[in-house]
């Protein structure tokens, strides 16, 4: 039984192996929230069946010639083989975000070992010669369906998953008792709101001590996290981002946090693969200002059509602002755009002075967000110079329209999480700054029915713009290419490739004197066609 052992510690070293990368697909399709990780298995039948574990299940064809030390041998080669074939092509992968090795995680890692280790338990207890083949072939097969032996580990995690979150969620609502003095401000909106989250920050951050939610910690668990870890009694304002895959989820989270204040960005057709229509979108975000209170105040933009039309049931006061509508309560006038950023008036309804306000960012969404900034900042009693102040010292949002220097090429980094109207603003803004105008992009996902058209637009609006266009994925940027052929854009200027890390090779070969390039979305690696 000994020598048995020993033949199955390279297939085990795979399989080992092979888990990390499974987990990390499960991690990234967000533990399969919404089917996400099961649509995924789906979605990608090459990548879960056809791979090198195979190879194993030859020990149990082999195992009804070949009998006891020799087959033990041979079981041995060809796990070594798989092993070596494994690691090489784990080499060759590229990732752009590794697995992060969470507490759940670590708790999904703990339960796949102990069924793992039952198993050979079981076999080594019931041990018989004869039987080696079947042996074989059970553990070849705990390889062969390692993706959906990870899902089965997170079925029976599962519970112990929702005890977790609940007490997790229990200890916030208590801390946030505790806390009578906190304002607290949500946002939500269809795009912009970590970008919007982190512009009030540093607004508000001249005069109070507030405290956004971290990165796009923005689900009912990312909120928690904030409150239990990283409020305490000295934040005067908690900014808690919202974001929702699913209809209901905006109330939830307000039933949870209880905000004062509201900011809804902007609505689109974000998430519509979960979400279902675009009515469903309007209404989940809508209800965070339904949730206010009386004395709670919400912030509208007035040159969004969907906000404008909207039926809403309010019991708090609301600021719109805008650019185009002036008969909103706060506009941006005289807007002046340099590759260093922008300057822009403000109007204040009833109000005759129109201050002026500068900011390094750059690009129309980021004027919304900053007067949505500046109505929470008045409203909350700061100075116009004070307002003007934080304005300015307003920090570019990384991966959303940053601004870089490479050499002799402008970078304009928007490679957070595309959407329709945000990637179109992006090439407003490509095309503003000039010189010879290149954009890098894998298209946009999570659109539902209407991703097709979706990329299809995007792909005739980089037709009126750019001068080389480097697409990210074949199959995933199909309809952008379309877009491009329909605008008779030339096929010499459009370039394919699997691997956005090639593209920077590439745009050192296309570039000129002066020349400026856009990333336009950047997919995690589960969308990886390479690989």
């Amino acid at each position: 039984m000994i020598y048995f052992l020993l033949s199955l510690l390279p297939i085990l070293i795979y399989l080992i192996l092979k888990t990390t990368k499974t987990l990390h697909i499960y991690q990234q399709n967000r533990y399969n929230e919404n089917n996400w990780y099961i649509k995924w298995l789906s979605s990608n039948p090459c990548k879960v069946f056809v791979n090198i574990d195979i190879l194993y299940i030859l020990v149990f064809v082999i195992g009804f010639v070949i009998k006891d030390n020799i087959l033990q041998i041979i079981s041995a080669i060809i796990g070594l083989i798989v092993l070596i074939i494994g690691i090489k092509i784990r080499k060759k992968e590229q990732v752009k975000k590794p697995l992060v090795y969470t507490d759940r995680v670590k708790r999904l890692l703990m339960t796949f070992v102990f069924i793992h280790t039952l198993i050979i338990f079981l076999l080594c207890y019931n041990y018989i010669s004869e039987l080696l083949h079947i042996y074989y072939l059970i553990i070849g097969l705990m390889a062969y369906f390692n993706y959906y032996v990870i899902h089965i580990v997170g079925i029976i995690n599962a519970p112990t998953e929702k005890r977790i979150n609940k007490g997790y969620k229990d200890q916030a609502i208590k801390k946030l008792s505790q806390m009578p003095h906190l304002k607290i401000i949500g946002i939500t909106g269809s795009y912009g709101k970590t970008t919007s989250k982190n512009i009030i920050s540093d607004i508000l951050n001249i005069k109070y001590n507030a405290f956004p939610t971290p990165l796009n910690y923005n689900t009912e668990m990312g909120l928690a996290n904030t409150i239990n870890n990283y409020l305490d009694k000295f934040t005067d304002i908690f900014i808690a981002e919202m974001g929702a895959l699913k209809f209901g989820y905006i109330k939830k989270y307000c039933e949870f946090v209880k905000p004062q204040y509201g900011i809804l960005t902007i609505l689109g057709e974000a998430h519509l693969d979960t979400m279902g229509s675009l009515e469903n979108i309007t209404k989940c975000k809508f209800s965070l200002i339904e949730s206010l209170p009386k004395k709670g105040l919400g912030v509208l933009n007035g040159d969004d059509p969907r906000q404008l039309e909207y039926d809403l049931n309010h019991k708090c006061r609301l600021v719109w602002v805008a650019i185009d509508n002036k008969d909103a309560d706060i506009v941006a006038e005289n807007i002046k755009i340099t590759r260093d950023g922008m300057k822009f008036n403000v109007k204040f309804k009833g109000e005759k002075e129109t201050p002026e306000f500068e900011t390094v960012l750059l690009g129309q969404p980021n004027i919304y967000n900053i007067l949505m900034g500046i109505a929470i900042g008045k409203e909350f009693g700061m100075s116009i110079e004070e307002l003007q102040r934080g304005v300015r010292k307003v920090k570019p949002v990384e991966h959303r329209l940053e601004l870089k220097q490479m050499g002799d090429i402008t970078l304009i980094d928007d490679a957070y999480n595309s959407n329709p109207i945000g990637s179109k603003m992006a090439l407003e803004v490509l095309d503003l700054i000039g010189g010879k105008k290149i954009i890098v992009t894998p298209g946009m996902v999570e659109l539902g029915e209407r991703q097709y058209e979706a990329n299809y637009e995007f792909g005739t609006y980089i037709a009126d713009i750019c001068d080389e266009v480097i697409l990210v994925g074949k199959e995933q940027t199909k309809p952008i290419y379309d877009g491009l052929i329909y605008k008779k854009y030339p096929t010499k200027k459009i370039h394919i490739i699997n691997d956005v890390k090639k593209a920077f090779t590439l745009i050192n070969k296309l570039k000129d004197k002066q020349t400026t390039v856009l990333l336009e979305n950047d997919l995690p690696d589960v969308y990886n066609e390479g690989s």
